[in-house]
């Protein structure tokens, strides 16, 4: 199957996101399904995962999710990196340890203190949810107009975007919702309010995200949604990115992927 693909930008709440669009090319209507990256943004592997699903049938926007012009002014590619690093480099043990944080940020440049501390307070430690959703929103309604979608609308994220994926379904405008090692929704009662169906993806190594999923599956199942969850043991955080070695799971993506192909045709037929 050939598959166009195109750089675009999408209007949303008084702002535009640039997006990365792959499709069939042809002349056939198509279910759309909105792609959210990791927290590094918009990137080679998820384009490439757009990509492998239009392959499918699939019509995926996949929004850059920090070039909106509220967010770019917060958050860059470099700072999310710096950011990320740091974080890192602290012992699990001192991760809430506010001084030894503090302590740790005196130790780099003044320039990289600025970036980490803008990234840090942006996405970890007062995360625009609402925003964010509201640009999912508005990517589900450029799918809805696009003339290659046929109506019916998916979203899959992964770590970060597995997160803002059940926060898209949480707003009932999506007919299938996948999250890969995603957090759950705050509320955990917004959980409710999915439309329809749910595909969890979890490690058995990433404990802070696995361990809550419980919460997330008895809110489904009270609202009588359909919810299927599995978790790979081994696997760590993020076991589906193949450009990450250090955590690539081969086995467990390769299963993953066949279990969100068979989702995605079951409920967006």
């Amino acid at each position: 199957m050939e598959i166009k693909t195109e750089e675009l930008k999408y209007k949303t709440v008084g702002d535009e996101v640039s997006a990365y669009l792959a499709r069939p090319d042809d002349n056939e209507k198509h279910p759309g399904i909105v792609l959210i990256h990791e927290i590094f943004g918009l990137d080679h592997h998820i384009k490439d995962v757009a990509v492998r699903l239009a392959a499918m049938g699939y019509v995926v926007l996949a929004p850059d999710l920090f070039t909106s012009s509220e967010l770019s002014a917060k958050i860059t590619k470099e700072g999310i990196t710096k950011a990320m690093n740091f974080i890192m480099s602290i012992p699990p043990e001192k991760q809430r340890d506010e001084a030894y944080r503090a302590e740790q940020m005196s130790k780099l440049s003044e320039e990289d203190q600025k970036a980490v501390s803008s990234t840090y307070e942006t996405l970890f430690m007062h995360r625009p949810v609402e925003l964010l959703t509201g640009y999912l929103s508005s990517a589900v309604d450029f799918l809805n107009a696009h003339p290659s979608v046929n109506g019916k609308i998916g979203s899959v994220g992964f770590c970060f975007g597995g997160g803002m994926s059940i926060s898209l379904g949480c707003t009932g405008k999506v007919d299938a919702v996948a999250i890969f090692y995603g957090e759950n929704p705050e509320p955990i009662e917004k959980a409710k309010n999915v439309k329809h169906s749910v595909l969890g993806i979890y490690a058995g190594e990433d404990m802070r995200i696995t361990s809550k999923m419980p919460e997330l599956v008895k809110q489904l199942v009270e609202a009588k949604k359909s919810v299927h969850v599995k978790v790979y043991p081994g696997a760590y955080h993020a076991f589906f990115n193949d450009t990450r070695p250090q955590i690539y799971n081969e086995k467990a993506a390769k299963d993953a992927w066949i279990l969100l192909i068979d989702f995605f045709r079951e409920n967006l037929k």
